[in-house]
């Protein structure tokens, strides 16, 4: 302990602001600003119809390709559709893919590290080879992969996502579990005669987790982004259904004549995304200092 530590108690329970810490209380108003999109966008999801009074696949062919006004903020598509109406509507099946995806990830990633941790030599090699191939492939080729096999739509879209971020949840969660395995305490819980379903529930789980959902909580907003775009390419949901993908991948033959059909559903992609990933480091950030 140095001499300034001495005379100065006062620095171990007020510890001097270091850059890092300054960088976090600087961006804690992006932080909160990320934190109300994600509740804006909660609620339009659950219910948009508390935004706009505008039926998504009404249609007005006499209003066709009309730009934005006070009368349709976003414009209309190609049928005469409201465009403000449609990005709201959007919004559920968008996110409702993304976060299904992450949570069918988390699952089955973490079943897969637990029981490569938990299993044995030859069980953990087995596993953790067959981890290392799935994460040789780019994340959005596997995806496409999975679709192939499972077939389009938006179910078999939410599966194909997960399955291809899984193996990286299930190294994270066999890294956690080996270092919680191998601590004092479970070893004294072990030598209690602690039966292993106990062992896991009450002690490797709990503390393999923390680290993993908040990195679920950035991997939701990639989710998103893979959903959107497997749905652009026409594998998820169908026409006239509103989703974000979709509607970007109608409003790309628009660009030049009716730009308003592509860009409002792109950006709604764009802020969903930036919101989540924002509140997701920021508390991989706090995460992170605690466990320092």
């Amino acid at each position: 302990m140095t001499a300034m530590a001495v005379a100065d108690p006062a620095l171990l329970t007020h510890p001097p602001v270091t850059g890092d810490r300054t960088r976090r209380r600087l961006s804690r108003p992006g932080v909160a600003l990320a934190g109300v999109v994600l509740v804006l966008l909660t609620l339009v999801a659950v219910d948009p119809g508390l935004f706009t009074s505008t039926a998504p696949n009404e249609t007005d062919l006499a209003r066709a390709l009309s730009g934005p006004s006070g009368a349709h903020w976003f414009g209309t598509d190609q049928l005469g559709r409201d465009m403000f109406a449609r990005v709201l509507y959007g919004a559920r099946p968008s996110l409702l893919v993304g976060l299904g995806s992450t949570v069918f990830a988390l699952l089955g990633g973490t079943a897969v590290g637990l029981a490569a941790a938990l299993g044995g030599r030859v069980g953990d090699e087995a596993l953790m080879r067959l981890v290392d191939v799935l994460l040789s492939l780019p994340p959005l080729l596997l995806a496409l992969l999975a679709v192939t096999v499972l077939g389009t739509g938006t179910v078999n879209v939410m599966l194909a996502v997960a399955i291809a971020f899984a193996p990286g949840y299930a190294r994270i969660v066999r890294a956690e579990a080996l270092v919680v395995r191998r601590s004092g305490y479970v070893e004294a819980a072990v030598g209690l005669g602690l039966r292993r379903p106990v062992l896991v529930a009450r002690h490797v789980l709990p503390n393999t987790l923390g680290p993993l959902l908040v990195l679920g909580t950035v991997g939701f907003g990639t989710s998103v982004i893979y959903a959107s775009g497997l749905s652009f390419l026409g594998l998820g949901a169908r026409p006239p259904s509103p989703e974000w993908g979709a509607m970007l991948s109608e409003g790309r033959d628009f660009l030049s004549s009716a730009w308003w059909i592509g860009v409002f559903p792109g950006l709604g992609i764009t802020v969903a995304v930036i919101a989540v990933n924002v509140v997701g480091r920021y508390a991989q950030q706090r995460f992170a200092g605690r466990a320092r």
